[in-house]
C-alpha cells in the first residue's frame, strides 16, 4: 500500500484534468478505499479495546471475501452513481470516481496488488515494485515501505506536485478549484472561513503528505537501523516476510483479464444505458424555480 502518494496524487489530477471536477471529491476518492478498511489491518488498541491485527491482513484488505472490492473500478462507478442519484452533482461524481480509480491503480505497485476488475474476476493485478508489509504492524510496515522502492514512489509523487507548483498557487485555487466546486463557498459560509483559511485548507494535504514522507523515513532509519537496511531492489525489502504470491500463470491470468475486461465493459454500458445517462442528464439540469405567489 502507498503511504503518502494518495494524499499527493489529488493535486496532480486536479492540475492535469481539463474537465470540471471537484478537488475535494478527488481527495476523498483517493483516500476512501482505506479510510475505514485499514483499521483492522494494523489492529485497534484503545484502552480496554484491544483487537489484534489479522494474521493474513492482505486477504481482508485486498481480497474477497474482504474489503478488496473497494480497490476495484466498479466500486468507483457505484459511488459515482450514488452521488448522481442523491446529490445530482456531476463534479463530485466524477471526482470521487477518478480519485478512487487513482487509489486502486496506485496500489497495484505493491506485491499484493488489487482486484481491479472485481466482481468479474478476483484476479489480483500487481507489478510487485515493493513488498506489502502491513502484517508487520504499523511501524514494521513503515520500516519496510521507507526502506524500499515504496519510499522512492512517494518521492516521485512529491516531485510531480512540485513540478506542477502552479496547482498550489492562490490564483489556481480561486480560478479553478473554487470556481468548479460550490462546496468551497458552502464551507466559507458555514464555518466563516476567510480566503486565507480556505487556501490553507486546500494546501494542507500537500503539507501533510510531504511531512509524512520525511517523518516516516526518519523514524524508520532511527528506529530500526541495521534491522531494516535500505533495499532498493525490485520487490524489496528482503527482510520482510512477504504475502504468498497469487500468480496463477500466464494462461489463467490472460483468461481472467480478457473475461474481466469484457464483462466490465458490458456492465458499464448497461449501467449507462439503464440508469447512468438519465442520472447524468438530470444532474446537468438547472434547478426549477417556482413563480412567486
Amino acid at each position: 500500500m502507498s503511504w503518502a502518494a494518495h494524499e499527493l496524487e489529488s493535486y496532480v489530477i486536479g492540475d492535469h484534468l481539463k474537465v470540471k471536477i471537484s478537488y475535494l471529491a478527488v481527495l476523498i476518492g483517493c483516500l476512501a478505499p482505506d479510510m475505514l478498511t485499514k483499521l483492522p489491518v494494523y489492529g485497534i488498541h484503545l484502552g480496554p479495546l484491544d483487537i489484534d491485527p489479522r494474521s493474513e491482513p492482505w486477504i481482508y484488505h485486498r481480497g474477497w471475501p474482504g474489503v478488496g472490492p473497494t480497490h476495484s473500478f466498479f466500486f468507483g462507478v457505484l459511488v459515482a452513481l450514488l452521488v448522481l442519484w442523491v446529490f445530482r452533482n456531476r463534479a463530485w461524481a466524477l471526482g470521487l470516481m477518478i480519485g478512487q480509480w487513482a487509489h486502486a491503480l496506485t496500489d497495484i505497485c505493491d506485491s499484493v496488488g488489487t482486484m481491479l476488475l472485481f466482481p468479474f474476476t478476483t484476479q489480483h493485478y500487481t507489478i510487485g515494485m515493493w513488498a506489502y508489509a502491513s502484517q508487520q504492524g504499523k511501524f514494521g510496515d513503515a520500516d519496510a515501505y521507507y526502506s524500499s522502492l515504496g519510499g522512492v514512489w512517494d518521492m516521485f509523487w512529491l516531485v510531480l506536485v512540485l513540478f506542477g507548483w502552479k496547482a498550489l498557487t492562490r490564483d489556481f485555487f480561486f480560478s479553478r478549484i473554487v470556481a468548479d466546486d460550490p462546496a468551497w463557498l458552502w464551507l466559507r459560509r458555514r464555518f466563516r472561513l476567510s480566503n486565507r483559511a480556505m487556501l490553507a485548507l486546500y494546501r494542507a494535504y500537500f503539507c501533510y503528505g510531504a511531512a509524512r514522507i520525511f517523518a516516516w523515513t526518519t523514524i524508520a532509519r532511527l528506529r530500526s537501523g541495521d534491522r531494516a537496511p535500505i533495499d532498493l531492489t525490485w520487490g524489496g525489502p528482503s527482510f520482510v516476510d512477504k504475502a504468498p504470491s497469487s500468480w496463477p500463470g500466464w494462461g489463467t491470468f490472460l483468461l481472467n483479464t480478457v473475461r474481466g475486461v469484457a464483462l466490465l465493459v458490458l456492465a458499464l454500458w448497461l449501467v449507462w444505458v439503464l440508469v447512468g445517462r438519465r442520472l447524468w442528464e438530470r444532474a446537468g439540469e438547472a434547478p426549477r424555480r417556482t413563480a412567486p405567489t
